[in-house]
């Protein structure tokens, strides 16, 4: 039984600095990077504007289920969601083609 206990330590040590290994292996991933590897990191990094573009975009969609939602329960009547609807909806479509825009000037 003491052996059997011994062995089960052994093998929790074991475990336990195999995951600290892996974890700090993980961890310092950053700092084991070659140049170039940092460099093509850096050239897949998001533009700013395009980011800010999905966000408005995104912000705009939760919108609009915002509206759809306040419409089925009741809050908003047929004609004010109609309109509400056609208003966010043309913002929306602002936000697409600047994000169009943005996109195929960034790439050219």
């Amino acid at each position: 039984m003491a052996e059997q206990g011994r062995s089960l330590q052994l093998v929790e040590i074991v475990l336990a600095i195999l995951v600290v290994a892996a974890v700090a292996w993980f961890v310092t991933a950053p700092l084991r990077r070659t140049e170039e590897q940092a460099q093509a990191a850096a050239a897949h990094t998001e533009d700013p504007t395009i980011a800010a573009l999905e966000a408005r975009k995104e912000a705009k969609y939760r919108e609009i289920r915002d509206a759809e939602l306040d419409r089925g329960q009741g809050k908003l009547s047929r004609d004010d969601w109609r309109r509400q609807d056609a208003e966010l909806r043309g913002e929306a479509i602002e936000i697409l083609k600047a994000l169009d825009e943005a996109r195929s000037s960034s790439s050219a």
